[in-house]
């Protein structure tokens, strides 16, 4: 077979121009006086923005919502902060029910929360308490009290206020982490604070890398800058290694050395040979 070398004989050309693609770009230039590169620039953008947004598929009970991203700091208006749209299970037929059954309508609306919160924190997002309160249709002063009831259960809600750790206290990821060092297992880490073993062991990196910095005299405010993390999570992160190092706790020594930890375990194996010692 020839492979024919003049396409535009065949007016291919002019065929691939008046796709949707190139149609959206021609009215881009249009409408906004631009060249046809920036044109197509924006258009590859924009792209990409419903790509993250709006296509997504979701199962029955689920809804997407738009939340505020973890990262983003305080005091920035709610206009200017980047979004993340995730994907929550409002209605689970199963777990819902058994609540409604045996706490009621309160009992639902809490063990709902629970579920968003988690669920929204895995996604690298937040909610708020008015968030809350529009998915649940209740007010925010109801979610604001479920929420403060749930915390004296011991349980750990994250919202987009407790993530920004506003008022006195140790923040929620030490907290977190000193339940790691004290030998609790990621399940029951979980029970306690909400967290997915996800987000555990997302805390966990970011622990190391600070305590890493922190072994090789990097100052604080080094530190800060490399690893992108605030004054004072930094400040916590390094008492906390000082602390447990003096303890010489197991799990920092298989955290920050997990080869040398794992080669003493063998030599102390093969050394007492199975003996019983008296």
């Amino acid at each position: 077979m020839v492979k024919v070398k003049n396409n535009d004989s065949y007016g291919i050309d002019r065929l691939e121009s008046k796709n949707a693609k190139n149609a959206i770009i021609q009215k881009l230039a249009q409408d906004f006086n631009l060249t046809p590169i920036i044109a197509e620039a924006f258009y590859k953008q924009v792209s990409i923005y419903f790509h993250e947004h709006s296509n997504i598929s979701l199962s029955s009970g689920e809804v997407s919502y738009e939340a505020v991203s973890s990262d983003e700091p305080a005091g920035k208006h709610i206009r200017l902060t980047r979004k993340v749209t995730v994907k929550l299970r409002l209605m689970d037929i199963n777990s819902d029910f058994e609540q409604l059954a045996n706490f009621g309508l309160a009992g639902l609306r809490q063990h709902r929360i629970e579920r968003l919160t988690r669920q929204t924190y895995d996604q690298q997002a937040l909610l708020s308490y008015e968030d809350l309160a529009l998915l649940l249709t209740t007010s925010p002063a109801t979610v604001k009290r479920d929420i403060m009831q749930l915390r004296k259960k011991g349980k750990f809600i994250m919202t987009r206020g407790a993530k920004l750790d506003m008022g006195p206290g140790l923040s929620h990821k030490t907290i977190i982490l000193e339940l790691y060092f004290k030998c609790y297992s990621f399940t029951d880490i979980e029970l306690k604070t909400n967290h997915s073993e996800t987000s555990v062991k997302r805390y966990l990196a970011d622990f190391i890398q600070v305590a890493t910095l922190y072994k090789q005299n990097f100052s604080v405010n080094q530190i800060r800058l490399i690893a992108q993390k605030s004054d004072r999570l930094v400040r916590e992160y390094c008492q906390l290694y000082d602390f447990y190092f003096k303890q010489d706790n197991e799990r920092l020594q298989q955290l920050l050395s997990p080869q040398a930890t794992e080669t003493d375990s063998k030599k102390k194996s093969k050394n007492t040979g199975g003996e019983k010692h008296v």
